[in-house]
């Protein structure tokens, strides 16, 4: 399940690649207008900054902007990011592949078996649709309706 957190991310980076290129926007502007809490969404900025997403600047005319093209990152790198692997069960996972412990034989696992089908399946989608496609999707609907669609 997405966390609040890369859900907030996605709307941020979102907003920021609608905005026009080289303006920042400031964070209480961004939480306004997708109506997360400022103070979370600061927190989930400063963790975009430092995977190199973002970038800041301080001062009176400060805030944030992309630091990629919109068109480079990708909704499951955001995910990953934030959120970590994104198999439902470690033992489905490529990244953070762990052993089930009440396993018998995982390559005759049912369960293994469907929780990896479903991360292929969510891997195709969110890592081939960019901030861009959903930034360009979002201009026309709520971007709610992306992220849980």
């Amino acid at each position: 399940m997405l966390s609040q957190k890369a859900k907030y991310a996605l709307k941020a980076l979102c907003q920021l690649a609608r905005h026009p290129e080289g303006q920042l926007m400031l964070v209480s502007d961004i939480a306004e207008r997708e109506q997360a809490p400022r103070k979370f969404l600061e927190l989930i900025l400063l963790d975009l900054k430092r995977h190199g997403m973002v970038f800041s600047q301080r001062g009176k005319h400060g805030g944030y902007a992309l630091a990629k093209a919109p068109g480079s990152i990708t909704v499951g790198e955001v995910i990953r990011i934030l959120d970590g692997p994104l198999a439902p069960l470690p033992c489905a996972s490529l990244t953070g592949y762990r052993r089930c412990l009440d396993c018998d034989d995982e390559r005759t696992c049912p369960v293994r078996s469907v929780m990896r089908r479903v991360r292929d399946a969510m891997a195709e989608i969110v890592d081939h649709t960019t901030i861009a496609d959903a930034a360009a999707v979002a201009g026309s609907e709520p971007v709610d309706a992306l992220i849980a669609g």
